[in-house]
């Protein structure tokens, strides 16, 4: 029996494509534009053929070598755009804009999606599987035409043979440690498929995880379930390293006028919020800190005090020295920064910025640190698959690694999509 073959586009490290090779699809083709990336993708899917370029210079060899080599259409084709250009500017507004001639540039790397549907109307895949950022729904491109379209208008016009629709998921709900929101579109040209579609709406599998839990899900795995048996680290030095476990788990230490703001805050806090510390005073009333709307926008608060009103103690909060008058003054930054995340929910969303204390949420529930970086890997749950961190039998750098967890989907998400669409067909 022939095996089933896949082609990943926008590859990163090839964390995705785990749920391909979990499932027996090998991957044959790839395209990945930065080098460090391309290399560690090809170090774990050595017989792939590597396009590392730009996806508009390589569509056609692409396409060339896939009718060269394989006389099937490949089963599954999976692909990542990158999301930082996806706006939630609504087609109404751009249209409007336009016709006032006003209209602001659109963003090129929302365009990548032309050259794929290029390559997937060439190759006809089974399946597609697009996975991307919410805001994907609502993004508007310029087409080969040069007019505006929906980003998803877009791909049901080139791909009228086909049938799904994109759905936001959480991956929470696939029993996975993150709230982790993404838009999946999976489509199909398959009989099977088709007729799937017709009687369930979805492609999707069933959730299995649910906030609370009831009679058909679990409850959501929380941070604790997750990560709550790993030893103990601290961000200060000779305790902040733990490699004898796993040769990621270490976190940096931290400077003592942070790790003073992080000792103090309590969990599923900010540190914006720390009280009176002053064992005399121990006021525990100073205004906590907040946001305020400037013209309809949420902005930080700027006064929040740093100064106990009790006592008139320097409270253990983010403060920074003003350049203008050399004193000291409450730092720039939401809620969300400086804050220990809860024990018993998931994780909030992983992204490049998870190792710095003052990142979105990501203080450890209970030790003065950040998450290490297996710590990460487990929350993304890579660390179920089988991975190699290293290029040529050297270990790739932390950035790299920390890169390819943020920039990822968790495998274990699309390992779940592909054992579904594989039972449908």
């Amino acid at each position: 029996m022939e095996k089933n073959i896949g082609i990943s586009l926008f590859s990163s490290s090839g964390i995705g494509d785990l749920g391909l090779r979990e499932n027996g699809i090998e991957v044959v083709i790839a395209n990945e534009l930065i080098e460090e990336r391309s290399k560690l993708f090809l170090e774990n899917y050595p017989n792939v053929k590597m396009f590392n370029e730009d996806i508009w210079s390589c569509k056609d060899k692409i396409i060339e070598f896939y009718h060269k080599n394989y006389k099937r259409a490949p089963k599954v084709v999976l692909a990542t755009p990158p999301c930082q250009g996806m706006s939630s500017n609504g087609m109404g507004k751009i249209l409007s804009d336009l016709r006032k001639g006003i209209r602001k540039e659109f963003d090129p790397r929302n365009q990548l999606i032309i050259p794929a549907l290029d390559i997937i109307e060439s190759l006809q895949p089974e399946w597609v599987v697009f996975e991307n950022v919410p805001n994907m729904n609502n993004t508007v491109i310029l087409d080969e035409n040069n007019q505006p379209i929906n980003i998803i208008e877009y791909i049901y016009k080139r791909l009228k043979n086909y049938v799904g629709k994109p759905v936001v998921v959480n991956t929470a709900d696939y029993g996975i440690p993150q709230i982790r929101k993404r838009l999946i579109t999976i489509l199909t040209r398959t009989k099977e498929g088709i007729n799937w579609f017709k009687k369930n709406g979805t492609f999707l599998p069933e959730v299995t995880h649910s906030e609370t839990g009831d009679l058909v899900t679990q409850k959501w795995v929380t941070l604790r379930d997750a990560i709550g048996k790993l030893p103990e680290l601290d961000a200060v030095e000779g305790k902040n390293d733990r490699s004898d476990f796993n040769p990621f788990h270490r976190v940096p230490v931290m400077d003592e006028k942070k790790y003073e703001w992080v000792r103090y805050t309590k969990e599923g806090d900010t540190a914006f919020n720390n009280q009176c510390v002053n064992p005399e005073c121990l006021y525990q009333g100073n205004t906590r800190h907040g946001t305020k709307k400037i013209d309809g926008i949420n902005k930080f608060n700027t006064e929040t005090p740093i100064y106990c009103e009790r006592c008139g103690s320097l409270l253990p909060r983010p403060w920074a020295i003003d350049k203008k008058t050399g004193e000291k003054r409450i730092m720039k930054g939401f809620v969300s920064a400086y804050k220990r995340m809860n024990w018993d929910v998931p994780a909030s969303t992983l992204t490049m910025n998870f190792p710095y204390v003052s990142s979105d949420n990501k203080i450890h529930p209970s030790q003065n640190r950040t998450l290490s970086i297996y710590e990460a890997l487990v929350i993304q749950t890579i660390s179920e698959y089988q991975f190699k961190f290293e290029i040529g039998g050297k270990p790739v750098s932390d950035n790299l690694v920390i890169e390819t967890i943020g920039e990822s989907v968790p495998p274990r998400l699309i390992d779940l999509i592909v054992k579904n669409i594989l039972k449908i067909s």
